[in-house]
């Protein structure tokens, strides 16, 4: 696929089915993730692929209950009023409902947590797996409510005390279709020179 196909179809992939994927396939995407640039070249992620279906309702449970305490309380409901706002809620709310049956769960984690350069090493190799996913036809999509509960998450998959998780995402094959997601245009969002300063493309 080309590379440009790929970023301009990937979209949040929430609803997944619970066909198998392949170890193969896995590899494929994790491959492509340490293949992202890292700062100083330190390279301080590792990830753990779950497939184990009492650890995958574990966190399952970690996460419905940290989307009860941010969202289904009432605490992060701005915008909801818009429909497509409406539907990216009830999109979110099926995965927190689901999460346990995707497939597969990858935790992305940085070694020595804000001294290994926070998001800006491993983000990049997150958005790669994804974007790699989306090149096999496999759904994705970034959480991070698991982290309510990262002592918790830590202790279940054995995670050392230096080492932080940074975003947990679910992989299989997509209930819904690719397509290119609502965006505001690119000329709303960039300036050039100066704040404020806008070009028509």
């Amino acid at each position: 696929m080309d590379l440009f196909e790929a970023i301009g179809t990937q979209r949040a992939m929430r609803r997944l089915k619970d066909d198998p994927v392949t170890d193969e396939d896995i590899w494929k995407i994790l491959d492509a993730a340490i293949k992202a640039p890292s700062g100083g070249n330190r390279q301080p992620w590792n990830f753990i692929v779950v497939r184990d279906v009492e650890t995958k309702r574990k966190l399952g449970e970690y996460y419905l209950d940290a989307w009860n305490k941010v969202y289904a309380a009432g605490g992060d409901r701005a915008g909801q009023d818009d429909a497509s706002q409406s539907r990216v809620y009830r999109s979110a709310e099926h995965l927190a409902h689901h999460l346990a049956e995707a497939p597969v769960l990858i935790i992305a984690t940085i070694r020595g947590g804000g001294n290994a350069g926070g998001g800006g090493s491993i983000y990049p190799a997150v958005q790669n797996l994804m974007l790699a996913a989306r090149a096999l036809g496999l759904g994705t999509t970034l959480t991070s409510l698991h982290k309510l509960h990262e002592r918790e998450v830590k202790e279940l998959l054995g995670i050392p005390e230096q080492v932080e998780t940074m975003a947990l995402i679910p992989v299989g094959w997509p209930k819904g279709k690719f397509g290119a997601p609502e965006r505001m245009p690119v000329e709303k969002v960039v300036y050039w020179e100066q704040w404020g300063d806008r070009r028509e493309q």
